[in-house]
């Protein structure tokens, strides 16, 4: 029988040495990431060395949106795929070291990538019931326009290239105010009123924008940038529309607003300079949002859409939520998914954040398949311009894995590792599998409920 031919080895220091760059690490910090000494990193990137399968594995568990250019695809999606399959803590049954993935990868290809594909097939089926749960929550045969408009940016992955690329350019070449250039190249006069008039309201006829005086500075600059990108995007953004697969005028007239939205987002916080700052400073949203002028949640919006290809950000989730729990934004880059309908879940740190108004709340949770978070929660409050209309209330989250917790400030002086540091959160009852869980509504959907007529726990039933 003839032996299986060597793996050819992988000599690819230039592309690890330009995915360092791009992540704006030195040597140090990046061996120190991967759990190999500066000098060895430092014989890859010159080409003294290969890169091995020990280095790969280490890539795709700390990077695995930025690596994926250091190998070839079919090596990357493998290793990525494998080492997800063999360590996923949901799955029932021993777990396996990267050695042993590795090898597997080696010496049985055909078995460990059949596990891959199970896995994988186990992950769909998961989200398959996320999405079950949320049409039966919702009571509704088809999709809002709101929803649809919501699915598309979710399935874009929240970050929209060419209009990026365009609010990026159009930010490098403006030298005054976006209210002088909406007065130079439109011919577009701003008035600042007061109380009666609406955060924006713009009269094509008189060729004037009117804007809420009574609104902080930042919500009135973002507004004018929203009019700016309407009337310089509009072509790009139309042929955007026309190419989403949306049933109604209404979901149409949504994304319009929305492409706006985010056109006006990448037109205060430019990709690349904005990119730049958010690594500088350890995703630091105060620091960032004195620097450029806007707004808390803006800058936590902004931070969820650095998707870039060849030039990511850290991959982060973000949420807004209202003072009954609802979910009113989100969008989230990594592995978590809440369900879109229906509560939160109670233990998560939104809900505290949102009776406790400009104070920033820190929490490491951990989700049922395992994977720990580090969330940051602010609550915040959007002053009126009348007493006779209550000031609006909701938190905004922003948070990524334990993996990017050296990149993100509010993990300092976390326990990210702890046996007992996470609270265990769920995405919501319907479809959350934790028996112990004393904050429980309602049971699991498709579980069969045990009820003990002589036993009383804090919930009155288990499940299997």
């Amino acid at each position: 029988m003839t032996p299986p031919a060597p793996r050819p080895r992988l000599f690819a220091g230039d592309r690890l040495r330009a995915l360092r760059a791009r992540l704006s690490l030195s040597q140090t910090a990046l061996s120190r990431r991967l759990g190999i000494s500066t000098s060895y990193l430092s014989q890859i990137e010159s080409g003294d060395r290969p890169i091995t399968g020990g280095v790969l594995a280490a890539l795709a568990r700390n990077f695995p949106l930025d690596w994926v250019d250091v190998a070839p695809a079919d090596d990357s999606a493998a290793t990525v795929g494998a080492i997800a399959a063999g360590t996923d803590p949901s799955v029932p049954a021993a777990l396996l070291d990267e050695d042993a993935v590795l090898r597997g990868l080696r010496q049985q290809p055909l078995v460990t990538r059949r596990m891959t594909a199970l896995h994988a097939a186990l992950r769909r089926s998961q989200e398959q019931l996320r999405v079950l749960d949320d049409r039966i929550d919702a009571s509704q045969p088809t999709l809002l326009p709101w929803e649809e408009v919501r699915d598309w940016f979710q399935g874009s992955g929240n970050y929209i290239d060419p209009l990026d690329r365009f609010a990026e350019a159009l930010a490098d070449t403006l030298t005054g105010s976006l209210a002088e250039r909406l007065r130079a190249v439109h011919g577009v006069g701003v008035i600042d009123d007061g109380i009666s008039a609406p955060l924006r309201a713009f009269d094509a006829a008189r060729a004037t924008l009117t804007i809420d005086g009574a609104q902080p500075v930042e919500t009135r600059r973002f507004q004018l940038a929203h009019q700016l990108i309407r009337l310089e995007a509009d072509v790009l953004i139309e042929g955007i529309v026309a190419d989403a697969p949306l049933r109604s005028d209404a979901a149409r007239e949504l994304l319009r607003v929305g492409l706006a939205n985010y056109g006006a987002g990448a037109l205060l916080l430019p990709y690349g300079r904005f990119r730049s700052a958010a690594r500088a400073c350890r995703h630091d949203v105060d620091a960032l949002r004195q620097r450029f002028g806007v707004s808390f949640e803006q800058v936590c919006h902004r931070l969820s859409t650095l998707q870039r290809p060849g030039l990511p950000g850290v991959p982060f989730f973000f949420c807004r939520i209202d003072m009954a729990g609802n979910i009113t934004k989100r969008h989230s880059a990594t592995r978590l998914q809440f369900a879109q309908y229906g509560g939160a879940c109670p233990l998560w740190v939104a809900h505290e954040a949102v009776a406790i108004s400009d104070r920033i709340l820190v929490q490491v949770a951990e989700m049922p398949d395992g994977v720990r978070y580090v969330s940051m929660a602010k609550g915040l409050v959007k002053a009126t311009s009348s007493y006779r209309r209550a000031p609006r209330r909701y938190a905004v989250v922003l948070g990524c894995e334990v993996g990017h917790a050296g990149d993100f400030v509010y993990g300092d002086g976390l326990d990210v590792g702890g046996v007992d540091s996470a609270t265990p959160i769920g995405p919501s009852c319907r479809i959350c599998p934790r028996r112990d869980c004393d904050q429980r509504a309602f049971p699991p959907a498709g579980r069969e409920l045990r009820i003990d007529p002589d036993r009383r726990t804090i919930v009155p039933y288990a499940f299997e």
